[in-house]
């Protein structure tokens, strides 16, 4: 493929980001509070908030698998239809005020980011290694039009259809998902390898050997459980406190602007400085965040934390996404892509679930205590790991995963 049909492809696969990513911004700001009016008991206000991640992490492993023998283009499309059932079935909830249809419809809607979670991965596969970590990055920006156009849709057609409260962004939510399906319509993704389909490549175990991986997977599972934990406890704390909801799509707005605007420049700090480097930084950025949240309960602290709390997890999530991807070949990537994200999204399950209770029982800024201690753990972890693989490369001993990366990027292109 050539730079030309490489940028070409990279641009359509920034547009199903965008679309997915608005998707996302309306179903957090919109889920939530739709469940907390249907639900028959308050401390299940977040299921079918949580139900989507749950639902992405359960569909995953099937996606990659399904992507490995059938191509990115059909699991794509794949994907997309079945967020427009989901975001029908959602719609349907609303008009008969059912919260269990509700929780069905958050299935369907979590089900195509199983298949949305692998657009990163589809960039990097087509761009060569000096332009992998630029790739990964440039795709993930289109969360920046969905900052600004999640936020305005949610509140928009929050009243869309009179005395059906969210009726409207359900609507909106299925024909995002029509967009997605065109858009993926127009690339041309390559099709898998015969050669990489018949090898078995190495057993998991062995690929978890190398500190890179570990590495990888421990940063973007912190960076997504703390995110999902802050972020998803954000509407109902500020509900709490008597904050309104334009109030609230605003916080959030700034929330994805700090995740995907860093997206601009990250593969070049990537480059020149590292991905472990940037992956700390991500965490001491999460600190910073924490920090600020902590301050109290007012609009500024729930803005500036909530934007710290996005630039962290861009930092420690892109440099987590490119640091894995030296660690397989074409007939391993499912398996560890797969792993990666079923991890990834156990993590979201966790704290998405979690946030409603937890709001509820201990409060905002006890929730922010409880971030700041997994942090802590994260970073000293990760220092250790990173000491230890950087000594053990010095030596060339087993753990030398230096010229085992080199060998690989062959295979990935």
């Amino acid at each position: 493929m050539n730079r030309a049909e490489t940028y070409r492809n990279i641009g359509l696969l920034f547009g199903c980001e965008a679309l997915t990513r608005t998707g996302a911004i309306i179903v957090l700001t919109t889920m939530g509070l739709a469940g907390r009016d249907m639900a028959p008991d308050p401390s299940l206000a977040t299921l079918p908030l949580a139900l989507v991640p749950a639902t992405t992490m359960l569909t995953t492993i099937p996606a990659a698998h399904f992507m490995q023998r059938w191509g990115r283009k059909r699991g794509f499309a794949l994907g997309a239809v079945l967020g427009v059932l989901g975001g029908l079935v959602c719609l349907a909830a609303t008009f008969q005020h059912q919260f269990y249809l509700l929780c069905a419809g958050a299935v369907g809607i979590g089900a195509v980011n199983g298949f949305a979670t692998y657009y990163r991965f589809a960039a990097a596969e087509i761009a060569d290694e000096d332009f992998r970590s630029r790739a990964i990055s440039l795709v993930m920006t289109g969360g920046i039009v969905a900052a600004v156009l999640g936020s305005s849709l949610a509140t928009y057609f929050k009243d869309g259809i009179a005395d059906i409260p969210f009726a409207g962004t359900f609507i909106c939510m299925a024909a995002i998902q029509l967009l997605i399906l065109m858009t993926v319509s127009f690339t041309s993704l390559p099709q898998p390898e015969a050669e990489a389909e018949k090898r078995v490549g190495r057993a998991l175990s062995r690929i978890a050997r190398q500190p890179r991986f570990v590495m990888a997977i421990l940063g973007a599972v912190t960076s997504y459980g703390v995110m999902s934990l802050l972020m998803n406890a954000t509407p109902l704390s500020m509900d709490r406190h008597s904050h309104s909801y334009a109030d609230t799509t605003q916080v959030i707005m700034w929330h994805v602007l700090g995740m995907y605007v860093p997206s601009f420049f990250t593969g070049h700090l990537i480059r020149w400085f590292g991905e472990e480097r940037i992956m700390m930084s991500g965490g001491g950025i999460l600190l910073l965040s924490v920090f600020t949240s902590m301050g109290g309960t007012g609009m500024e602290n729930y803005a500036w934390g909530l934007a710290l709390l996005g630039v962290g997890w861009n930092f420690l999530f892109v440099g987590s996404t490119s640091l894995i991807t030296g660690t397989y070949d074409a007939s391993e990537k499912a398996k560890v892509q797969s792993t990666n994200d079923f991890l990834v999204f156990g993590a979201m399950v966790l704290a998405t679930f979690s946030a409603g209770t937890l709001e509820q029982l201990i409060g905002w800024r006890a929730i922010n205590e409880v971030v700041l201690g997994i942090l802590a753990l994260f970073l000293i972890i990760f220092a250790v790991l990173w000491v230890y693989s950087s000594r053990r490369l010095r030596k060339d001993t087993g753990w030398d995963d230096t010229s085992e990366s080199s060998r690989l990027t062959a295979h990935t292109q």
